[in-house]
């Protein structure tokens, strides 16, 4: 079963990048007679809103999509993402990193050998960690990726790979190897939420059984660390398939945080779904 999602976070109004991501999927799953899933990940506290998640519903809705009920809201889930940080933090693979960002980038000019040592910190001394988690500083949970190679082996590290039915920023197609190491000692879940993106997002992915994920360019990069991530807790691989950027007239991409028009004062200016589909290159239903 053909299996796909959309899933949006609720931090601002969907704009047209969303509508055509948006579209994209529904369009993908309906011509293969498969499922349509919406996901809402509001995994921020700080940022995300429950009537920007009513607006992302009323703008989907607008647009002529529909989708499975009930909606997987990852804020209701805090429990299973938790379970998965136990698992890795019982396993070895994980570390405490009470580093702020200021610490990094510090550590970023004084690293001798280059940026790379400043996102692999690796784990305080043990009388260090202990005085830090005593104080009650908070920290974060961080893959060790000496200890993920470790756990899965040269082969299985060198070889992983992930299938690309779409296109890279860079061309890249088919299957594609894996730079496990793109992203240093990820942080996979911190004090204040609970859980990172990449966690949350792969073992949703899994749980839901989506065979693909269809999503924008900008999160290419981000497929290296899931694949990872999915390797080391036994999860499936889903097919992706990334699509180019949607942007406007001044050539940038559309972007919640550069205020682009958004689809509800599309609306509010007397644009229908059917025109905005049209510019989009979606007819009805298809």
């Amino acid at each position: 079963m053909f299996v796909t999602r959309f899933a949006p976070s609720p931090t601002g109004r969907l704009h047209r990048g969303h509508a055509f991501s948006a579209l994209t999927a529904w369009s993908v799953a309906k011509a293969a007679g498969g499922r349509f899933l919406l996901r809402i990940e509001d995994i921020d506290p700080t940022r995300c809103r429950p009537d920007y998640e009513a607006a992302i519903l009323e703008d989907l809705a607008w647009l002529g999509l529909d989708w499975e009920t009930p909606v997987r809201r990852q804020s209701d889930h805090l429990d299973d993402y938790a379970a998965v940080i136990e698992d890795l933090r019982e396993r070895g693979l994980l570390y405490r990193c009470f580093r702020t960002r200021k610490d990094i980038l510090n550590a970023i000019g004084d690293a001798p050998h280059g940026a790379m040592e400043a996102v692999r910190p690796g784990p305080h001394p043990a009388q260090e960690e202990a005085r830090l988690l005593a104080s009650g500083a908070p920290f974060a949970w961080r893959l060790s990726l000496d200890r993920a190679r470790e756990a899965l082996g040269d082969a299985v590290w060198t070889g992983l790979s992930f299938v690309e039915e779409g296109e890279g920023p860079n061309g890249e197609t088919g299957v594609v190897a894996v730079d496990p190491e793109a992203a240093g000692d990820l942080v996979l879940a911190r004090k204040d939420t609970g859980v990172a993106y990449h966690l949350a997002v792969t073992h949703d992915d899994a749980l839901q059984g989506v065979s693909h994920v269809i999503r924008g360019q900008d999160l290419f990069e981000a497929t290296h660390v899931q694949r990872l991530i999915q390797t080391l807790m036994g999860w499936p691989a889903p097919t992706y398939r990334h699509h180019q950027l949607l942007a406007g007239p001044d050539g940038r991409r559309y972007a919640k945080r550069d205020r682009s028009v958004t689809l509800a004062e599309l609306r509010a200016g007397g644009v229908t779904a059917e025109a905005l589909r049209a510019e989009l290159g979606f007819s009805f239903g298809g």
